[in-house]
């Protein structure tokens, strides 16, 4: 049996502005943060984690709070990534609603295959509104957005590379995803190629953008660290070890995140790539009604906790 993927599950970004953060995603986007938390790697930084109303794999809008600054936009990186709404009529509504609250957006015209809305966060983080009909909004209650226009969850993720053939022999040989179409880019110069995987559709699609001409991008605040894939379940997630060792592709092995386990290595462009678990998720630790109240710690950083907390900017 072919081992498969089931989509996006989360992608994590960088943020310069952890307060202005939090206030963005939870109030403009009336995002749920579903986890409040640390860098695992550097317990200095808040990773905190934006979802749909019960933390839905998929939904996981994530960031990492970095003193860094600006990216410089390039090659080699996730260029842009989907969120997706579930109509026209939705995307009509985000255009004024966002537009009232002083975030520039493009025309909504068909890209890549969807209809969408372009967008920028207050760091220059590019987001695509996209429509999704076949999924539908799990609401957070306490959103500040109407029920029926909150963001469903993430994709199609967009990367930007400057050679197709080594991604693509990552994604469809390794990884195995299925090319389905191709596009030009709205410049002209540069053809996104679109990979999918699972049951398909915007929640389960990468566009690679190519293009030799541009240079590599500089990480920095506004730019993305890595994307993640869905597996269900610990023992398909060491399937994918045992799979990735036999292509001879360096990794970290099994890492153990809590809240789900993971998988990373790192496509012939360099962009960071990690397949997730789908469980236990993020009601490990707390319960559904509060998630993301508190500051959660996994248990193998519990003891530091008082020590921790000392070293993180107040967010509110």
């Amino acid at each position: 049996m072919t081992l498969e993927l089931g989509g996006i599950h989360h992608l994590t970004a960088v943020t310069a502005e952890a307060k202005k953060n939090l206030a963005f995603y939870t109030q403009t986007l009336g995002m749920r943060l579903i986890k409040k938390t640390v860098n695992q790697d550097d317990t200095t930084a808040y990773h905190l984690f934006y979802g749909d109303g019960v933390a839905s794999p998929g939904a996981d809008l994530t960031f990492f709070d970095f003193d860094a600054a600006r990216e410089q936009r390039g090659n080699h990186t996730v260029s842009r990534t989907g969120l997706r709404v579930d109509s026209e009529e939705s995307l009509n509504w985000w255009k004024n609603h966002l537009q009232t609250h002083n975030v520039g957006t493009s025309a909504i015209k068909e890209r890549n295959g969807h209809l969408s809305l372009d967008f920028e966060d207050f760091e220059g983080q590019r987001f695509r509104l996209v429509t999704d009909s076949a999924n539908k909004v799990v609401p957070w209650a306490k959103s500040p957005v109407p029920a029926e226009r909150q963001i469903i969850g993430l994709g199609p993720i967009s990367l930007a590379v400057p050679r197709l053939e080594p991604t693509e022999a990552m994604l469809t040989q390794v990884m195995n995803m299925r090319k389905v179409r191709s596009y030009p880019a709205a410049n002209g110069m540069a053809e996104t190629h679109v990979f999918e995987m699972g049951p398909g559709g915007p929640a389960a699609e990468l566009h690679v953008v190519v293009d030799p001409s541009v240079k590599p991008a500089r990480p920095g605040a506004g730019g993305v660290h890595h994307v993640a894939f869905r597996t269900p379940d610990q023992d398909s997630l060491r399937e994918w070890i045992r799979h990735t060792q036999k292509f001879g592709i360096r990794s970290s092995g099994e890492v153990e995140r809590f809240y789900f386990t993971s998988l990373y290595f790192r496509e012939p462009n360099g962009i960071l790539f990690e397949i997730a678990t789908d469980v236990p998720g993020f009601a490990a630790d707390e319960p559904m009604e509060s998630l993301g109240e508190t500051l959660s710690l996994p248990p193998f950083l519990e003891s530091r906790r008082a020590s921790i907390e000392a070293n993180l900017k107040p967010l509110v």
